[in-house]
């Protein structure tokens, strides 16, 4: 299979050589962001306050190559809008520059006030030239991944914020900038940042922002941070079915790139407990559309890049669309059942309106409106309709196979199987004497859905009591982990399949098996796969 899809990305760069070569005068060429041409717009006119820009001239082709590369979003990148012109001394009360930011694709500063509120400057062109090996950037290749990046709208983030605000869901409020070519204000950054459009945010990272946009948050965190303390105490606690209205409405926006990086964290105290609400941000790959080019077609397949999905009136691929957010979605959504998916994307179909799309796709500029609004609200309006089918599928993606994880302290995990394929999990806080002191974790399993099912204790002296008798049931992995843990097994499913796997250290665990446990014991420490770990990605 890799062998297939090895070969067939191959003959889809050679095809696009071949364009290269057969059309140099009218496909794009090789640009670097220290080019002067990267990135910058042609401004047209300017006011006092405003100028008329473009954000990416050079991605405007002739119909041969957009046959060939796609049209993508060719206009949009080309037609100019206004922006207000941004002065750094200006802006709330001044602020001043704290440090250059952005990965592979981005250029960005963080700026701060003098109150200590920060707020994020990104560009909207992108160069995404260093996801390839060193050989392949002055190449052909190079060439061709700089050119996709037509395949996004450059202002889709201005669309969310209305959205977002209609469904409950945390969010930013970006604003269009334009900055000054060799603008004093950006000191040693002025010919990275001049000439220009920009999006800025504030970012919700001092007390003055979390009163004022977030309530009665305490605290703000990354992905990372979150899920230390997440798994250090039970007490630390994800809002999952807030994470699953978000990634709901990521599904609608056709945002595929929602990898962990892609989120901060704001902590709210409940009742001796913290609970993390999602606030998703970098909207880069909302709205896009890769596949309408004979290149970017074959690039997209499923057996090739399938998670570039693209925003067509249906969602064609809702696996595609999950891709970069697996590893994130399997840590924050095992809670969430078939029930309440559909529940969330009924309560989203009723909050997000006709009024409600319309006012979001109002917010591109006008030139940009003109161009790709109304389709945009169409496709929108349509996506709508078949959200709670798409949430059905999201869900069967995620329950075929689960991770249900404790913390870094004493568990008690509870698991009975029923009839008609049930399986109820349960996490318990233990209490002195391994009394059971307050449920973390309910879920029921079926399965018909769940093929396996994977319990982690973490570190921690955990126990895992597993009870029942059914036709058929889930596989139950135990990972015991670091600690003493004691294994009760006293389940039985038909048939000959050994149910409940036992996966720990020999010294490490007390295992009473039962007719259908299998036990997979070492005489070393078992490695058990991280669930803190975090490979923020631009």
């Amino acid at each position: 299979m890799k062998r297939r899809i090895l070969l067939a990305l191959v003959g889809v760069l050679v095809l696009y050589g071949l364009v290269d070569l057969f059309f140099a005068d009218q496909t794009p060429g090789p640009m670097t962001s220290s080019s002067p041409s990267f990135g910058q717009t042609s401004p047209l006119q300017y006011a006092q306050d405003s100028v008329m820009a473009s954000a990416g001239a050079h991605y405007k082709i002739s119909k041969a190559g957009e046959f060939f590369l796609g049209e993508h979003y060719r206009p949009v990148w080309t037609v100019p809008v206004k922006a207000k012109v941004f002065h750094m001394n200006e802006v709330a009360g001044g602020l001043s520059i704290e440090k250059l930011g952005g990965g592979m694709q981005t250029t960005s500063l963080t700026l701060t006030d003098s109150s200590g509120r920060r707020f994020a400057l990104r560009s909207l062109d992108k160069d995404p030239i260093q996801v390839l090996p060193a050989f392949w950037q002055k190449t052909f290749v190079g060439s061709f991944v700089r050119d996709q990046v037509s395949a996004t709208n450059p202002y889709a983030a201005l669309v969310v914020p209305p959205l977002a605000k209609a469904a409950n869901i945390l969010h930013p409020s970006p604003q269009l900038v334009y900055v000054l070519p060799a603008d004093q204000d950006f000191k040693q950054y002025s010919n990275i940042f001049g000439n220009k459009l920009f999006l800025m945010e504030e970012k919700f990272t001092s007390k003055a922002s979390l009163a004022d946009k977030l309530g009665a948050a305490t605290d703000l965190v990354d992905t990372e941070e979150m899920l230390r303390r997440r798994f250090s105490s039970s007490r630390h606690r994800i809002d999952q079915w807030a994470f699953a209205r978000a990634r709901l409405l990521d599904l609608l926006l056709s945002d595929w790139d929602r990898h962990e990086g892609q989120w901060d964290w704001a902590a709210y105290v409940q009742e001796n407990e913290i609970w993390y609400k999602p606030i998703p941000k970098d909207r880069d790959q909302a709205l896009c559309l890769y596949d309408d080019g004979v290149i970017p077609w074959l690039a997209t397949r499923k057996f090739a890049a399938r998670k570039f999905e693209s925003f067509h009136p249906v969602f064609k691929d809702v696996f595609g669309l999950t891709i970069n957010a697996s590893f994130l979605d399997t840590r924050a959504l095992s809670e969430v059942s078939l029930v309440d998916f559909r529940r969330l994307a009924r309560e989203m179909q009723v909050a997000l309106s006709d009024a409600v799309l319309r006012r979001a796709v109002q917010q591109l500029p006008p030139p940009v409106y003109a161009l790709v609004g109304e389709e945009t609200f169409q496709k929108l309006r349509s996506r709508r309709k078949l959200l709670v089918q798409t949430a059905e599928d999201y869900y069967k993606i995620l329950a075929k196979e689960v991770a249900v994880v404790g913390a870094d302290e004493p568990e008690r995990f509870v698991v009975q199987r029923l009839s008609q394929g049930r399986t109820v999990v349960e996490i318990y806080r233990l209490g002195e004497g391994n009394v059971n002191s307050g449920k973390v974790y309910s879920r029921t399993f079926f399965a018909g859905e769940t093929e396996r099912i994977n319990l982690f204790g973490l570190k921690g002296d955990d126990i895992f009591d597993i009870s029942g008798t059914a036709a058929k049931g889930s596989y139950v992995y135990v990972y015991g982990g670091a600690g003493t843990d004691k294994v009760t097994d006293k389940s039985t499913v038909e048939g000959w399949r050994k149910k409940t796997v036992v996966v720990d250290d020999t010294p490490g665990v007390q295992l009473q098996p039962g007719p259908i446990t299998q036990a997979k014991l070492s005489e070393s420490i078992t490695e058990v796969p991280s669930f803190v770990r975090v490979r923020v990605r631009e």
